[in-house]
C-alpha cells in the first residue's frame, strides 16, 4: 500500500521558501539543507512533510495542486492570513472565488498558490 510521503513545491530560491515555510508551519528540515532542496517536518513529529526544491519553471496562475492549510472557524482564519502575510505572503485576486467562498487563496513569496480555509464554515 502507497502513502504520501510529501508534498513538493519547485522553488526559485531553497532557503527563502524554506524560511517563510518554516516560521509559516511551525516546520523544521529533516536534515541539513542543500542550496538545491530541503525535506520540512512538522516540530512535533506528525504530519505532512513539505519539501521544496530547485526549480526554473514559471509559476502557474491556476495551479493543478496546491496547499490548503486548515484554520479552526472565521476568526482563526483571519488571523493566520495576516500572520502568513506578515511573514512575506500576498493575497491573489482570485477570478474563481464563489459567492460562499470559505477559503482564501494565498501566494508564499515564490508566488506559489496556497488556500487557508475556515473548516467551520457549513
Amino acid at each position: 500500500m502507497l502513502t504520501i510521503g510529501s508534498v513538493v513545491l519547485g522553488v526559485s530560491d531553497v532557503p527563502r521558501a524554506a524560511a517563510f515555510w518554516m516560521e509559516a508551519l511551525g516546520y523544521v528540515p529533516r536534515e541539513e539543507m542543500e542550496d538545491d532542496w530541503v525535506v520540512l517536518v512538522p516540530a512535533g513529529g506528525a504530519g505532512a512533510q513539505l519539501s521544496l526544491g530547485l526549480s526554473e519553471t514559471q509559476v502557474q496562475e491556476h495551479p493543478r495542486i496546491h496547499l490548503d492549510l486548515y484554520a479552526g472557524d472565521a476568526a482563526d482564519q483571519a488571523a493566520e492570513v495576516r500572520r502568513l502575510v506578515s511573514l512575506g505572503a500576498r493575497r491573489v485576486g482570485w477570478d474563481l472565488y464563489p459567492d460562499d467562498a470559505d477559503f482564501v487563496v494565498l501566494a508564499d513569496p515564490e508566488g506559489n498558490r496556497f488556500c487557508v480555509i475556515d473548516t467551520s464554515h457549513g
